[in-house]
């Protein structure tokens, strides 16, 4: 296992941060050790700002220095940079599929579920049967395989894992159940659970719900 000196690996990260933990998920997954560093995104860092100045926004891997930005171009990084446990498909067609896939969650899913947890009435219910049919369209795709390229943990599992932890705020807010609707989705969300790279790289959804609270109380929501 490299180790954070040697590579120069420094993550700025917030705990509860899907796009986050995708960077937690696939440097646990090559083994990769780095320095964890949390921001306060109410008082970002002068690292942060130097960092990323386009959009000062975490995460950033700094690797030798040098930062690379967006969640899902990083984790891409992490994969090309270290090739053991590959994340992406060998075949050019499968890996466009899975960038598509992952590109549709940030797209869709995260969208969606902000919405969902910040609107109500009519436009609420709207919203959660939106996030039904995203969520039928992910579990259509994945079908019976054991993750979303096979019998292999890959980009997609590590692009879509982290929005299961809000899994049960979107229940909450959008007074529905993911389980009833999507059962072969959250029996993947339970297998991928149990590689350690995901459970310790996310948080417990009952934590989530409870910050998604305190941001409610925050932008007068409640």
């Amino acid at each position: 296992m490299a180790t954070a000196a040697e590579d120069g690996m420094v993550l700025l990260d917030f705990w509860v941060s899907p796009f986050g933990q995708r960077c937690r998920i696939a440097l646990a997954e090559k083994g990769v050790d780095y320095e964890y560093k949390e921001e306060n995104l109410s008082d970002k860092s002068p690292l942060l700002l130097k960092m990323n100045p386009i959009h000062k926004k975490i995460p950033v891997l700094i690797h030798h220095g040098k930062p690379i930005c967006e969640s899902l171009i990083i984790v891409q990084y992490i994969d090309e940079i270290w090739s053991n446990n590959p994340l992406l498909p060998s075949d050019p067609y499968e890996r466009a599929k899975a960038r598509f896939w992952a590109d549709f969650v940030d797209k869709k899913v995260y969208e969606c579920g902000t919405r969902l947890w910040k609107l109500k009435g009519e436009a609420r219910e709207e919203d959660r049967k939106d996030m039904i049919k995203i969520l039928k369209l992910l579990e259509g795709e994945l079908g019976d395989k054991k993750y979303s390229g096979g019998e292999t943990f890959g980009f997609v599992d590590v692009a879509l894992v982290p929005f299961t932890t809000w899994f049960h705020t979107y229940e909450i807010c959008g007074n529905f159940s993911i389980e009833k609707e999507c059962p072969k989705l959250v029996a993947w969300a339970k297998r991928c659970m149990e590689r350690e790279s995901v459970s310790k790289s996310l948080h417990d959804s009952h934590k989530v719900h409870e910050f998604v609270g305190y941001l409610k109380r925050l932008f007068g929501l409640e």
